[in-house]
């Protein structure tokens, strides 16, 4: 609900327990002026004001407000940044008017004297208890205005509290781990300048007020900003009592020639609050996920159990060891059979190929649709393993286009992985890669595409734009992929797209409104996972997150874990298995078929529940997460022993989002227990020794 008070001219959006408010200042600027637990009256919230003057700064530090412009005597994050025609550098915006619907409020801001407007947007998610963030920037003059800098907007938590910021930091092959710190007093910036989302940072935090909060109880003030190429959030805390947190494209290397009457949108920022701790802020996210944000063709699909080929072959492979292995993956459950990179071009290694989409002959004399027969036939869908933004300098395509790659024409093009980034910003790239994917889905029954991006940039130059446009490749490359994307989606509604960034280094909640899933991790070490898998929790649902049974020995850790354990840690998210099949014995494809089949029966609560996170891998020798469908009569519950010494007994693992005053049945016990003594009391464990591993079903029986 947004309700708006004429008298002080203040605008407060309430969900279904937080609100939200902002207002006109004296300044004439819009402000920040509450956040948190919903208030009974509208007149319990505060007026907009300035809350103080500093002699040297005009007041202007306190001075929350919701999209600054960089102008006057104003010191921190501004939302906007602009040079006008006349080179004047200077943003002066005011307010000029409001509109709204059920559920979204758009406050219109212009320049005192340039015919510049801003609107910005906030979208109402009541039941989530969330807002959407966002501002377009509309150039109503004859002439071209540059953009330096260009946020989604700002936002603040209460004043004069020490707080906690939570973030999700890692590397490749050690994504997704949430860590937290004091906020100290000074400005913090979580980012990415390499082209994508990255596997070092990832845009989305967490605050709570003197760090006290836990998985069950307290305040958590949360954002995520939904962009996949550079981005920036910015925490910025102050002696004077500010904590403002500020959020967009990254200004970094950043510029946008704003033509005449033409417009600029920023990608959304996310914010929400939970006054029930960090697991229900996460659920609300995934809620938002599952319900709103996936593509909306198979946002209720549950997601089928992969086979993927590469680590059995990689690039040396034919038909007939592909249909092998078909048969093995179909004998143990798989619905889904996909190979991955090898089958194109010249492709023997990762030095060649890259941008010849046609079949190898070679491999495949009679195409792919020779294979899909197999695999179909054995009754599974089929799908295959793209890497569309990149190419070899040694293939067909480079050597006809080779100023279709980012590059400085006097400089050497840096390759990583042997290979150079397309240029997106170039119609005609994207009209090529429109071109080659839907010709491949038109002639091929291809269900599924993993959708790889191995490489971050250098050289980001696009010589044969204008000098103007030469900085918005960093945008432009981003929104050409969801452009693709969503092209071929509208062409092939019934494919599946996987995003994948050599790992997790393209995962937020801009690209997975254009791909179903994402692929988490090249980690597939089922222990490790369980770090990375949990700070993915923080943020992102599991209905898109892949994981897969790998080795017995993984290469990364050469730690040897058995495939109960494996598959337990790997069923906490979409099901894959990616170990080489025909190597396994009799016992172990028994086995195989008996895990695939238990997640089947439980992947409806794993993929469209709630999760739990019961106790973390990452400071307890026992880890547990539990699912809760949405009746809450049916739970899963993963645990996981890492190693039991001295002969100890294990406590009782306590439960959490059943009914109270609900029977449950546990798997393997006799006599029922109310949902509130599964919370107090909790349940026995039978694990020991190391690497231990179970998965509990719990129904309702009255």
């Amino acid at each position: 609900m947004i309700r708006f008070d004429d008298q002080r001219t203040i605008w407060v959006m309430e969900t279904k327990t937080a609100a939200y408010a902002i207002g006109l200042c004296e300044s004439g600027t819009i402000n920040h002026i509450y956040f948190g637990e919903k208030l009974p009256y509208l007149s319990d919230y505060p007026n907009a004001s300035i809350e103080a003057k500093y002699p040297y700064t005009l007041g202007s530090e306190l001075s929350a407000e919701e999209f600054m412009g960089w102008s006057k005597a104003k010191f921190t994050e501004p939302c906007l940044k602009a040079t006008f025609a006349d080179h004047v550098r200077d943003v002066v915006l005011e307010y000029c008017s409001w509109s709204m619907t059920a559920d979204t409020l758009t406050i219109v801001l212009k320049d005192q004297h340039y015919p510049l407007s801003v609107l910005v947007t906030y979208k109402l998610y009541e039941e989530f208890d969330i807002i959407e963030r966002s501002a377009t920037i509309v150039n109503e003059s004859e002439q071209c205005v540059a953009l330096e800098a260009v946020l989604s907007g700002s936002t603040y938590v209460p004043k004069h509290q020490n707080y906690r910021l939570g973030y999700l930091t890692g590397k490749w092959v050690g994504e997704t781990q949430f860590d937290q710190m004091m906020l100290t007093t000074t400005k913090v910036v979580l980012e990415s300048r390499r082209g994508t989302t990255s596997h070092f940072a990832n845009p989305f935090y967490t605050l709570d007020p003197n760090g006290q909060a836990t998985e069950k109880s307290g305040e958590v003030y949360f954002g995520a900003l939904a962009f996949s190429g550079n981005w920036k959030i910015t925490l910025e805390k102050d002696r004077l009592g500010l904590v403002k947190i500020s959020a967009g494209v990254n200004d970094f290397d950043f510029s946008w020639d704003l033509k005449p009457h033409s417009n600029f949108t920023t990608p959304s920022f996310y914010i929400g609050y939970s006054n029930a701790g960090f697991g229900e802020a996460s659920r609300n996210l995934h809620r938002l996920q599952r319900q709103h944000l996936l593509p909306a063709p198979a946002r209720g699909e549950l997601r089928k159990v992969l086979y993927n080929s590469w680590d059995a072959t990689y690039f040396d492979f034919d038909e007939d060891l592909q249909a092998k292995l078909a048969v093995e993956a179909a004998s143990i459950g798989v619905e889904l059979f996909v190979i991955d990179d090898g089958w194109f071009g010249k492709r023997m290694n990762d030095k060649a190929g890259l941008g010849d989409w046609y079949v190898n002959p070679e491999k495949f004399p009679r195409g792919l649709n020779g294979l899909i027969e197999k695999v179909n036939a054995l009754g599974m869908d089929f799908g295959l393993w793209v890497e569309p933004e990149m190419v070899n300098p040694d293939s067909d395509l480079y050597r006809a286009h080779p100023n279709w790659v980012y590059h400085f024409p006097t400089r050497l093009r840096t390759e990583i992985r042997n290979q150079l980034i397309l240029n997106l910003a170039r119609e005609d790239v994207r009209e090529y890669i429109v071109g080659f994917m839907d010709e491949l889905l038109s002639k091929h029954p291809i269900k599924f595409i993993k959708w790889d991006m191995n490489r971050n940039f250098s050289e980001p130059g696009n010589p044969e734009a204008p000098i103007s446009e030469q900085r918005e490749v960093w945008v432009r490359h981003a929104l050409g992929v969801y452009e693709i994307v969503t092209k071929l989606k509208e062409r092939h509604p019934k494919v599946l797209f996987q995003s994948c960034s050599g790992g997790g280094g393209r995962v937020d909640l801009g690209i997975i409104q254009y791909f179903d899933q994402v692929w988490t991790s090249d980690n597939t070490d089922a222990y490790d996972r369980l770090r990375i898998q949990e700070g993915f929790s923080f943020a992102y649902c599991a209905k898109i997150m892949e994981a897969w049974v790998s080795d017995e020995v993984h290469p990364l850790n050469q730690r040897k874990l058995s495939l109960k354990y494996r598959f337990h840690s790997a069923m906490m998210g979409n099901l894959g298995i990616g170990d080489n099949l025909l190597k396994w014995s009799d016992t172990e494809k028994e086995e195989a078929r008996e895990l695939v089949e238990l997640y089947k029966n439980i992947r409806p609560i794993v993929q469209h529940g709630d999760q739990y996170r019961l106790l973390s891998p990452r400071n307890n020798e026992l880890s547990a997460t539990m699912y809760v469908n949405r009746s809450k009569d049916e739970a899963v519950v993963f645990i996981f022993l890492r190693s039991n010494s001295f002969a100890s007994t294990l406590p009782k693992l306590r439960l959490d989002g059943l009914e109270d005053h609900a029977l449950y049945l546990i798997e393997g016990e006799q006599q029922p227990i109310s949902g509130k003594a599964l919370k107090q009391v909790g349940i026995k464990l039978n694990l020991i020794g190391d690497f231990d591993s179970t998965v509990i079903r719990i129904n309702r029986v009255g």
